[in-house]
């Protein structure tokens, strides 16, 4: 059988990416980066219940690095969360650099593995505005990898959500079966989602407009 490796956090986008690369005939292996980020435990938890639902071989990777890095609200705590809604540029939620990082580690694992395939569950479209979310970005990425691997290793990187709309994935996840309320999307808790950073709004966005309830708990819900 095909096999894929999914980059998967346990958020919502990834986990529908997840749900779309077994439904595409691939045998999952799931990688997770524990990356020192606000809510590392509960993206965890959300992984593994993620996984076992796809019955996916697992890599859970510690980057603890990130944090010596830091110059990201995700994770240096002492830069506040925006919660006043999305503004234009690039926020301070974004991890310089974050997804290359991913990339280069799930080729080194998919070389191992033989898969054909990455899947990343990047957004252009609809995002928070992070630069190593662009399509240019991933066909790149693609190219180097290409270049740094052996001769006979061919790695696709897939990206299914990259042109959708949020309330497009909340749609095609409810449609294919995948367990959101599993998944966690918010950047500064973990008990309950805070409703009003970046990530909660761009969620609670896309199941409005596509009539359905998130079953997570918030703490708020923004009224815009």
């Amino acid at each position: 059988m095909k096999k894929a490796v999914v980059i998967l956090s346990g958020g919502m986008d990834s986990s529908t990416t997840a749900y779309i690369a077994k439904q595409e005939g691939y045998e999952i292996v799931a990688v997770h980066f524990n990356y020192s980020q606000r809510t590392e435990k509960k993206e965890l938890e959300a992984f593994r219940a993620i996984a076992k639902s796809l019955d996916a071989k697992t890599y859970e990777i510690d980057l603890e690095f990130f944090k010596q890095i830091g110059a990201s609200a995700l994770v240096d705590e002492r830069i506040e969360v925006p919660t006043e809604g999305i503004k234009p540029g690039i926020p301070v939620t974004y991890v310089p650099f974050r997804n290359g990082i991913f990339l280069s580690i799930a080729a080194a694992i998919a070389e191992k593995e033989r898969a054909e395939a990455i899947y990343i569950g990047v957004v252009e479209e609809d995002s928070s505005g992070y630069p190593d979310c662009r399509e240019s970005f991933i066909e790149a990425m693609e190219r180097a990898i290409d270049l740094g691997t052996k001769d006979e290793t061919k790695i696709k990187i897939k990206t299914p959500l990259i042109h959708l709309k949020k309330e497009d994935i909340v749609a095609k996840a409810l449609q294919i079966g995948v367990p959101l309320e599993l998944t966690w999307s918010c950047y500064q808790n973990e008990e309950e989602a805070c409703g009003v950073c970046d990530s909660c709004r761009l969620r609670l966005k896309g199941f409005e407009k596509a009539g359905a309830k998130d079953k997570i708990p918030y703490k708020t819900i923004p009224t815009s």
